[in-house]
């Protein structure tokens, strides 16, 4: 299939330093492929080429990813709104209760004054009013209560304010749940019509064009997969020469004892802690391919990328949050070069897209609508796709 997520990016530092003047050279390569194998020339009578469909679909995709991860963000902020404006609600019903039983006591008062012959018009005056504080200025009425009734009038006064305070927070949460329940449909539509414009993009091609983008695609798959292979190496010499290093260290100082590794990719610097936990996550990572990608979705059945590495991590005991934008700051930034298996894996520059590493330049993600979870070269939508890095716990 082809890739969602492809968009042109300048050269240049990107975070962790992932992207290398090598990489870059590599991607430049692959890119010139591609374009010797696909039709790049538009027709005369001024229809796209096969490969500006597929550049177009691609970025339609991976649109629609960046407009899902922003509908995750809604749905997160509505839940939260929602929770919040039912609690005030709850409140203002137990207040409410609360001020009808201070309302009750002072109409029994008033009633025991009436019978008495005591001031029952100031008392009644007094709970018919819509400022009861007016009347306690009046030392006439006053003077009449007893302690038991200014502590029932102290009692109602506090429920009243304290009732219409909450009525109104809870009628400024309601107007914000309703603003936050809009951006969700608005999210929802965007995310509708980029997929639908994909679909009706690619239900125009014929059968040998379609041939054509599996060939350009399987293309595109043998050269991320030789990348992957070349990361691989790459960690595993690094491996190897924090290891002899550390070993010699030991020898020197008459140590049985292994120094601390500078690459975070050898098995000399893993923390234990977090290697239990990664492998773990990545049990369970394993366990979710072939489950289908459906926007917005946690699981169990079926997953979006973001919502794939939640729940992955959920696994290990770690709680990671909702979108990519929040995840990409959970945890500590690493090298590409010094990824460990369980590490997250972010692409693009509006990091709409995010991966579970789990070694040798391989990754679980979630990919895109009408694909499943699969494992997959890092290097899927080359270099230039790569943003960052992270280990999580």
């Amino acid at each position: 299939m082809a890739s969602q997520h492809r968009k042109p990016r300048s050269a240049g530092a990107r975070v962790a330093g992932i992207r290398t003047p090598a990489l870059a050279t590599a991607a430049l390569t692959s890119v010139a492929l591609l374009s010797q194998t696909a039709n790049a020339a538009p027709s005369d009578d001024g229809t796209p080429s096969l490969e500006e469909v597929e550049k177009k679909v691609d970025d339609l995709y991976r649109q629609a990813e960046s407009a899902t991860e922003k509908y995750n963000a809604a749905k997160e902020k509505t839940t939260k709104q929602r929770k919040r404006t039912d609690g005030l609600v709850d409140d203002v019903a137990q207040r409410t209760q609360k001020l009808n039983e201070a309302r009750e006591e002072l109409g029994s008062y008033a009633a025991a004054q009436y019978r008495t012959g005591a001031s029952a018009p100031d008392t009644a005056a007094f709970l018919l009013a819509d400022t009861p504080q007016d009347y306690f200025d009046q030392n006439q009425l006053m003077s009449r209560l007893t302690d038991r009734q200014k502590g029932a009038v102290d009692d109602y006064v506090t429920e009243r304010s304290a009732t219409m305070k909450q009525r109104q927070e809870a009628t400024e949460s309601l107007a914000t749940l309703t603003d936050a329940q809009n951006d969700l449909k608005i999210a929802k539509a965007a995310v509708q019509k980029k997929l639908g414009e994909a679909r009706e993009l690619l239900s125009r091609l014929t059968a040998q064009e379609k041939a054509r983008l599996a060939a350009i695609e399987k293309q595109r798959q043998e050269e991320a997969a030789r990348k992957a292979a070349e990361l691989a190496r790459q960690q595993a010499a690094e491996q190897a020469a924090a290891q002899q290093e550390s070993g010699g260290a030991s020898a020197g100082t008459g140590s049985s004892s292994t120094a601390p590794s500078t690459s975070g990719s050898g098995s000399g610097s893993e923390d234990p802690s977090y290697a239990t936990k990664a492998e773990k996550a990545l049990a369970f990572a394993r366990a979710q391919i072939g489950k289908p990608y459906v926007w917005g979705a946690t699981g169990p059945d079926s997953y979006d990328c973001s919502g794939l590495t939640q729940a992955v991590w959920k696994a290990a005991g770690v709680t990671l949050p909702r979108t990519t934008y929040d995840q990409v700051d959970a945890g500590t930034t690493v090298s590409l070069a010094d990824a460990r298996p369980g590490d997250l894996i972010f692409f693009y520059d509006d990091v709409s897209h995010v991966g579970v590493y789990i070694g040798n330049g391989m990754m679980i993600h979630a990919p895109k609508p009408g694909a499943y979870v699969r494992e997959e070269s890092v290097f899927y939508d080359g270099e230039s796709g790569i943003h960052s890095v992270v280990r999580p716990a």
